[in-house]
Order: structure tokens, then C-alpha cells, then sequence
């Protein structure tokens, strides 16, 4: 627990862009001493009297105005302000040569002519790299800031803990590095992509997921990735209830608007696992009740009851052959029947004939989950191998136990590069370092060396991100080092 009783006023974007991670450095008016700690206090005043679009980068410019405006907002409404986080300074540089300038802006936000100004105004600029921490619940301030304030007062101290800092200590400590030696940005164009998709990620949940994972990449966030918001998910339970719903109403009643949901849930359960839906072949009278025709064809047939009855496979022969317009696309494509009920003895004879795998809604909501839980976990062409003839949940369930445990051997390897690291205070390590700490750590299955090195190029990919590489003269000589956890979730939403 630290007790704080200043603040250290900076403008809202700087603010901004120190807890989005985009940032670690700060342009204090005065030097700070190393240690100090402070929350940060937000105004709309910047460092030297600039327009907006002189003073920040243009991939930048787009969230500073948006913070300032929101800022003015609330000023308009209220004499009070909210503070989101608190920070520690590491450390701060004082910089009074130009020619470091051009370095600096590209690694931060303000922009080559902003820091040219305020060192030939102040001679020097001071460069403040700070630990940030949110706070776990915004704090109401009266607005009492002051033009040339660098500190001011809390009214009362405030206690705060650094359990949420914004950036884990091996990705600020790999920040601060790259600052102090003003390495060249890596990704400029992720950057750009990033502040592109920031302000759609308001209203857009899937550029707030891309967003969030460029952010990983390149190292502005350590924190957990959030798929979705809760509520967006919450559908995936509804899968196994709908089937067991339209069994349960299989008892003298119509049992047609559990039978439309049903298949409704089954369109969008495979559809959220990665299939195109012809929506174009949708079921109705004389219809299939699903065409997926991307990345392989598949057709399908969803029964809803206590039974799936005997005529269902000569159902799908027959109206899977009629819509699709040829015999042999309808025999090559994957046919699949869903349902919650027994299919008979008859049934699934049939179905071993022609082709048919039988699923129940449970396997399938146990797939749709383990998508939601790792994304593009769920390969459809491996998939299809495990759609056998017949009953096939338990093959089913093979294919999502092997696909749990290669997340969780990704996952052992992330940690093991993750723990070595801190251990050894090291920035990264090679490949036969890591493999003999693998071999020490009781791994979930031998591999041989080569083996465990693709596996860190799939986890260093730019799609994955969890850890970074920097390649050697031939593959012995990689470096590996972490960016950002792989937990193991579980299959609760």
C-alpha cells in the first residue's frame, strides 16, 4: 500500500497515451526526482503554446483531440475532474541536444517540432519515465490547476496499491531500454493501424479486439486480452439449453418456435467457429436447414425433440443433392445432423452409409467455447477429420482435448521464457538455454529440440505475439524474449 498526497499535472493526452502503454515518459516542466510518486492530474494545457496538430504525431492526434474534448466536457459540467491512475518516476533524463529529437518522436507521441520548441524555450527538456498503475476506480478532484503548475496538493492523501500496473516490468524495462538508446520503432505501421482503429473501437467490438491485440504486439499493453464483453458472449450458453429446450417441448406441444431458435443458434455457433453461411440455402419447408460453403462445403440438418427419426438422413440426401444441383458436389461435401435427441438404430446405420456425422448440441457449445476462449484455436479442416460416420461426439471430444493440450504446452513455454527471464535478469534467450530449462521443468510432453523452436516462431509470430524474436544467423542462434502471458481459461463465460 503507498500513501500519495500530490499530483502531477500533465496534459489529459500525455495522460491518455501513459495508460493506453503507448508511452513511458513524460514532459515534466521541472526535473523529477527519481522515486517520487504521484497521481496524474489531468489539463488541457500543453508545454509550450502550440496548435494541437504542431504539438502531437498524426497517428496520435486523433485520441489527443478526443481526450481534450472530453476533458472540456466536463469542465463545462462539473468543477471537479477524474484521476485514473498514479505513477512512480524511474528515472529523468535531461536532454539538450537536437539531434536526438528526430529519434524521440517517432518513439513517442509529440512530434519533432513540439520538442524542438520547448528546448529552445527552456534549453532543456526534461524526459520522465514513469511507472504507471490504474487505480481500480476513478477519484473525483476539484479542479484547482494552476497555469506553469507542475505539482499540486490532494486534498486528502490517497492510498493506492501497484496491482494493476499498465505494463509488466520485463516490457518496461525492454521500453525504457529502447528509449534510452533510441532505437527505431519496429512496427510504425501497426502504430498507425492502431490509432486508426482506436476511435471505431468505441462502437466497433471487433476493432476493439484487433486493437487490443496490435497494442500487445507491440508492447503498449501486458495485460490479459479481453475477447468480448461478457454480454456479447453470453449466447455460447444458450447453445446445449436451446437443443435441450426443443427436447423438453417435444411433449404434445408445438414444438416449432424451439425448433427455429434451435437451428438459429447452430447457424451462428458455426459461423462463430469460422464456417461462411450460404444464408441463401436457409431451411424452411423444402429447405436444408444449413449450407456453409466456405473454407469446405458442408450441409447440415438440425432436429430439435427427443428423437432424430429415421428419415432424417434421406432428408439430407435428398434436399442436400436437389439444392446444391449436383450429385457428387453433395458427396463431397461434410454433412452434419445436430440434434439433442437419440438418434435411432436406423438413423445412424444410415448415416454410416451416406456419410453423416451425428453431433449433440453439448459438443457442439464445447467447440464454440473453446473458440471463444483462444481465438482461431478451432482448425475446420482438422475439424473434419473428426466428423466420423455415425455418432461422433466422442471424436469430437478427441480433437478438443488434443487442441487443449497444445494451448497448454504454448502456454508452459511462454511461462518458462516469461520465469527464466525474471530469474536471470536477462532481456531474452536462445533456444538451447530454454530447452534445457524445458526439459528441467517437468514439461507436459517431450519434444525434441527442433520441435520446441517452431513452437517459439508460431509464438512470436506477429498474429500471436506472446513472445518476440530477434533472428540469429541460423536457427540455433534465435533469440527469443516475453511480451505478454497465455493463460488457461476455462470453458465458463
Amino acid at each position: 500500500m503507498v500513501r500519495i498526497s500530490i499530483s502531477l499535472c500533465l496534459p489529459v493526452p500525455d495522460i491518455e497515451a501513459l495508460i493506453q502503454g503507448r508511452i513511458i515518459t513524460a514532459l515534466p516542466k521541472y526535473f523529477i526526482r527519481p522515486g517520487q510518486q504521484f497521481v496524474l492530474y489531468p489539463t488541457q494545457c500543453l508545454n509550450i503554446p502550440l496548435r494541437i496538430e504542431q504539438y502531437y504525431n498524426s497517428s496520435f492526434l486523433p485520441i489527443a483531440q478526443s481526450a481534450i474534448a472530453h476533458l472540456q466536457l466536463l469542465h463545462s459540467r462539473s468543477d471537479t475532474l477524474k484521476i485514473q491512475a498514479w505513477a512512480k518516476c524511474e528515472s529523468c533524463q535531461i536532454l539538450n541536444q537536437t539531434e536526438s529529437l528526430a529519434a524521440l518522436s517517432s518513439l513517442t507521441i509529440w512530434t519533432q517540432q513540439a520538442l524542438q520548441n520547448i528546448l529552445a524555450q527552456k534549453q532543456n527538456i526534461f524526459l520522465a519515465y514513469l511507472r504507471v498503475y490504474q487505480l481500480p476506480k476513478a477519484i473525483e478532484v476539484s479542479v484547482k490547476y494552476k497555469q506553469n503548475s507542475q505539482f499540486l496538493a490532494l486534498t486528502q492523501p490517497l492510498s493506492v496499491t501497484d496491482a494493476n500496473p499498465v505494463l509488466n516490468d520485463r516490457i518496461f524495462l525492454k521500453r525504457k531500454d529502447q528509449l534510452e538508446k533510441l532505437e527505431a520503432p519496429l512496427h510504425p505501421e501497426l502504430e498507425e493501424l492502431q490509432s486508426s482503429l482506436a476511435s471505431f473501437g468505441i462502437t466497433n467490438p471487433a476493432a476493439r479486439t484487433l486493437e487490443e491485440d496490435i497494442k500487445v504486439f507491440l508492447g503498449w499493453s501486458s495485460k490479459k486480452l479481453i475477447q468480448q464483453l461478457d454480454s456479447e458472449l453470453a449466447w455460447i450458453n444458450n447453445i446445449a439449453a436451446l437443443g435441450n429446450r426443443s427436447k423438453q417441448q417435444d411433449e404434445g406441444k408445438s414444438n416449432y418456435q424451439a425448433g427455429t431458435d434451435f437451428e438459429n443458434i447452430v447457424r451462428q455457433s458455426l459461423e462463430f467457429l469460422g464456417f461462411t453461411i450460404d444464408y441463401f440455402h436457409k431451411g424452411g419447408a423444402g429447405g436444408i436447414d444449413i449450407f456453409c460453403s466456405q473454407p469446405y462445403s458442408l450441409v447440415g440438418e438440425c432436429k430439435a425433440g427427443k428423437k432424430i427419426p429415421n428419415d432424417t438422413a434421406v432428408q439430407l440426401l435428398n434436399l442436400g443433392t436437389l439444392r446444391l444441383k449436383s450429385p457428387e458436389i453433395f458427396k463431397q461435401a461434410t454433412k452434419l445432423i445436430i440434434g439433442p435427441g437419440e438418434p435411432t438404430t436406423q438413423l445412424q446405420d444410415a448415416a454410416k452409409v451416406h456419410d453423416m456425422a451425428i453431433i449433440n448440441p453439448e459438443t457442439l457449445e464445447k467447440l464454440v467455447k473453446l473458440q471463444s476462449n483462444y481465438k482461431n484455436s478451432i482448425d475446420l479442416f482438422k475439424l473434419k477429420q473428426y466428423l466420423k460416420a455415425g455418432q461422433s461426439d466422442q471424436e469430437v471430444e478427441k480433437y478438443i482435448d488434443q487442441v487443449n493440450r497444445e494451448i497448454s504446452l504454448r502456454s508452459h513455454l511462454v511461462q518458462l521464457v516469461k520465469i527464466y527471464l525474471e530469474d536471470t535478469g536477462s532481456l531474452n534467450t536462445g533456444v538451447e538455454t530454454l530447452y534445457g530449462v524445458y526439459i528441467a521443468s517437468k514439461p507436459p510432453q517431450l519434444l525434441k529440440i527442433e520441435e520446441m523452436h517452431e513452437i517459439l516462431i508460431e509464438l512470436s509470430s506477429p498474429l500471436t505475439g506472446y513472445l518476440g524474436r530477434t533472428k540469429g544467423s541460423d536457427w540455433k542462434s534465435d533469440r527469443f524474449y516475453f511480451l505478454r502471458d497465455l493463460p488457461i481459461r476455462t470453458n465458463d463465460l
